[in-house]
Order: C-alpha cells, then sequence, then structure tokens
C-alpha cells in the first residue's frame, strides 16, 4: 500500500493549452480511486504521469512521501494494466507473468511463488502452459492483471482495461477487479469513461473535464449532492434534467419554468434567492401521481421499454425531460401527471452552473 499526493501538478505540450491545470489529489493508503470524465478530460494523462510514462511540466507527485517526478518508472514501485494486454504471443501465461521478475532478477522459487499465487488469486491455474493466441478476451485481460500482481507493487494502475471486453465480461472482470482490490488491500488508481465501473469500483470518484477536477468524491455523493452542472449531468444514466426558470417566493415558494407549464412547489427548501434558477430533477425521482397539487402535466413523445422499468421522454411545455418509470406503471395514451419530492429537487447558478445548496435557494 501507499499514498499518493499530487501537489500543483499540471501537464503542458510545447506551446499548447495546458491539458493538466493545478492538479491538488491525495489518494491514501489502500484506497480504490477512479478517475473518469469523458474523453480528453486528461485523466489518462493524470494515470500516465503518475506512471512515469509522461513528465511534468508544474508541481510534484509523491508516493510514500518520497518525490517520483524525475523516477524512472521502474523505480516508482507500480505496475500498469493497459487498455492493450501487451503479452508476448511466443510465451506462454506463465512466462509472461514472470518475465518482469527474471529481468529484476528474482529467484526462481519466488518467481514461481508468485506466479502460482497471482493464477490462484484470479483462477488462471489451468492457462499457465497456453500462449496468448489460446485464451478468449477475458483470459488474457486476468494474465495482464496477474502480470501486475506478481510484481507486488506499491501501487495498481489501470487505464481503461475493460474497454476491449463484451459486455458481460466487463461486468464480470469489473466484479473481479472490485474483489481481488479487497483481497490485496491495495492501493489502485483506476481510468475509465465509463461512468458505471466508476460508480462500482471506486472508494471515491474523481471526476475530470478539460484538465480540471470537478468533484472528487463517494459515488452516491457525487449522484446525490454533485457540485455544478456538468457532474450532475455525466453521472447518472440516462443523466439528470435541467430546467431553466425562476424561483419565486410569493405567494409561496415555487420553482416555475419559462412559460409556466411546470410549477414544483420548494416550500421547506430555505428561500435566500429570487429569479433565474436552474431545477435539476433525476429521471428515477420523477414520480406519477394522482393529485393535483405539487404536480405537472408532460406528454409522452416516445416510450422505451427496459425490462422492469419504462424510459419515459416527456415534454413539458418547451422543456424535454426523461423519466424511469416501473414496468407496470399505468401508462395512457394521453398526457401523464408527475411530480418529483421536494428533497430530490437541485437547484444550479444559470452563470457559474454549480450547485446552490439548500440555504441559497
Amino acid at each position: 500500500m501507499a499514498e499518493i499526493v499530487f501537489s500543483n501538478v499540471s501537464k503542458q505540450y510545447g506551446r499548447s493549452p495546458r491539458v493538466i491545470h493545478d492538479l491538488e489529489l491525495k489518494i491514501g493508503h489502500g484506497e480504490f480511486v477512479v478517475l473518469v470524465g469523458p474523453s480528453g478530460c486528461g485523466k489518462s494523462t493524470t494515470l500516465r504521469m503518475l506512471a512515469g510514462l509522461e513528465t511534468i511540466t508544474e508541481g510534484e507527485i509523491l508516493i510514500d512521501g518520497r518525490r517520483v517526478n524525475e523516477l524512472h518508472p521502474r523505480d516508482r514501485d507500480i505496475a500498469m494494466v493497459f487498455q492493450n494486454y501487451a503479452l508476448y504471443p511466443h510465451m506462454t501465461v506463465y512466462q509472461n507473468m514472470a518475465l518482469s521478475l527474471k529481468v529484476r532478477g528474482i529467484p526462481k522459487g519466488e518467481i514461481t511463488r508468485r506466479v502460482k499465487y497471482a493464477a490462484d488469486v484470479l483462477g488462471i491455474q489451468e492457462l499457465l502452459d497456453r500462449r496468448p493466441a489460446e485464451l478468449s478476451g477475458g483470459q488474457k485481460q486476468r494474465v495482464a492483471v496477474g502480470r501486475a500482481i506478481v510484481r507486488e507493487p506499491k501501487v495498481f494502475l489501470f487505464d481503461e482495461p475493460l474497454s476491449n471486453l463484451d459486455t458481460q465480461l466487463r461486468v464480470q472482470m469489473r466484479a473481479e477487479i472490485g474483489a481481488l482490490h479487497k483481497r490485496l488491500n491495495a492501493t489502485m488508481v483506476y481510468v475509465t469513461h465509463d461512468q458505471v465501473e466508476a460508480m462500482t469500483l471506486g472508494s471515491r470518484v474523481v471526476v475530470m473535464r478539460d484538465g480540471f477536477v470537478q468533484q472528487v468524491a463517494p459515488p452516491m455523493e457525487l449522484f446525490n449532492e454533485p457540485a455544478n452542472m456538468f457532474v450532475a449531468g455525466f453521472i447518472g444514466s440516462p443523466p439528470m434534467n435541467f430546467v431553466t426558470g425562476t424561483l419565486r417566493r410569493h405567494p409561496s415558494s415555487s420553482f416555475v419554468n419559462r412559460d409556466g407549464s411546470l410549477v414544483c412547489n420548494v416550500a421547506g427548501i430555505p428561500s435566500g434567492r429570487e429569479g433565474d434558477i436552474v431545477l435539476g430533477i433525476r429521471p428515477e425521482h420523477l414520480r406519477l401521481s394522482e393529485r393535483g397539487e405539487g404536480s405537472f402535466m408532460a406528454v409522452p413523445s416516445r416510450i422505451e421499454p427496459l425490462g422492469s422499468e419504462l424510459l419515459l421522454y416527456l415534454d413539458v411545455g418547451p422543456d424535454r425531460l426523461v423519466g424511469r418509470v416501473p414496468a407496470d406503471a399505468p401508462i395512457g395514451d394521453g398526457p401523464l401527471r408527475l411530480t418529483c419530492p421536494i428533497e430530490h429537487l437541485r437547484f444550479f447558478d444559470p452563470q457559474t452552473e454549480r450547485r446552490l445548496s439548500s440555504g441559497q435557494h
């Protein structure tokens, strides 16, 4: 295990704009931290700087209190699992896993012990004599992970390791990587663009955009208390609905969209602000309602069955919303009456896009 600290780290290629801006991040001993964001947000560059595969323009990176800026990757006591498996086709699984130990001069008996331990952890004992061409994609990924385990590093780094696998294998390998972290109790840093991987694997998740960290928090905090509209829209599937409107305090506290077709009662939420505001509602928090008070009408433009749920595409005046309801919900042919519990409403500043705390509403 190891503690990792990024202190005021920036990255710039030549005279181009910075791709990483003043990164401040501390990863604790044994933590599983996931870096997530859209393509080009800087997450892989951050991982590569930690690995020593990219130089740092400004700032410093510490691993267990030791500055590693100038250290070669092999001297940082890290192991990295890449998107492509990078297995030597002419070697057996055993030889692929043992190679880095052999190069470092580890005694043969110790190499055998480490390889067999990793094979046991990953359930690939019967594959040790096979070559990569004889393996499935999932088996190759296990071998790549096993090659990292045998090094017994302080830090494991994963760069989108599951992106080449089909959906079923991704789910299986995701569970196995999570179990591996618990078993090894190792510090792991994982990069992905897949929010499902981020939410299910990370003890904390770092959301990045254009080289800036948007929020660092446990998965459910990101979902329930997003720092801004980008995080709210990136985390969640389908993403949060956003409606531009006005917050009124009289005659009662309420939110009204642009044409008055959506009115939400926000009584009970401290209201220290009036005027333009953005309302956020997650699809799963929209509820069918039989009562008129605190509800609004929506016209379904499309309905998609998702097994146990229905995905509703809804027109509410000038706004388009998405809702998720149980598959047996009473959906007729006409407009639907909907409501959203007050505790699930989120509000954002339309200029800064930052979420407003309840005391700022």
